[in-house]
């Protein structure tokens, strides 16, 4: 039987690869949606967690989550039990249902923000002209939440889209 990594293990191995796996996208989304307010490791030390209660981050699964499902994730003690967070969870899982037609998955959306540069540099150390802010302007506009311009930079940054100015 394969070790298992703890969620922390995991955040660090994936944190600045480039990420092209819809799901592995989500998993990121999800981190950061919880991330706010929280040290990072206690957000990404979460990740086994989420895996097994938001059904291994297939979007289509959370997207059809009810309210008894909202109210089980609430009661779970391993949980980060924020209800706003668990909430915008399920909410970005039908906002991503909805990037289709125009987008294949949430992948191919957040990598249409590459910028022409590989490294560029600015509040975070990496992003100049706040893509973050166009990003989670563009998110919150086609229904996605708690994704505010620092998570979005976060995000690309941690899903390689932005790369991190190394000099």
């Amino acid at each position: 039987m394969a070790e298992s990594k703890s969620g922390i293990e995991i955040y660090h191995q994936l944190f600045g690869t480039e990420v092209h796996d819809p799901r592995v996208m989500f998993e990121m989304l999800t981190v950061n949606v919880f991330q706010p307010g929280l040290n990072w490791r206690v957000a990404a030390s979460k990740i086994p967690v989420f895996d097994k209660v938001f059904a291994h981050f297939n979007v289509a699964e959370i997207a059809n989550f009810t309210e008894m499902d909202l109210e089980a994730l609430e009661e779970n003690p391993e949980m980060i039990r924020n209800p706003r967070k668990i909430k915008a969870v399920i909410q970005n899982a039908r906002a991503t249902m909805n990037l289709s037609p125009e987008f294949k998955n949430l992948a191919d959306y957040l990598w249409s923000f590459k910028p022409k540069e590989d490294t560029v540099t600015g509040p975070l150390g990496h992003d100049s002209h706040g893509l973050g802010a166009v990003v989670a302007k563009d998110m919150k506009k086609r229904g996605f939440t708690f994704v505010g311009p620092t998570t979005m930079e976060l995000l690309l940054v941690g899903t390689g889209i932005l790369k991190l100015n190394e000099e």
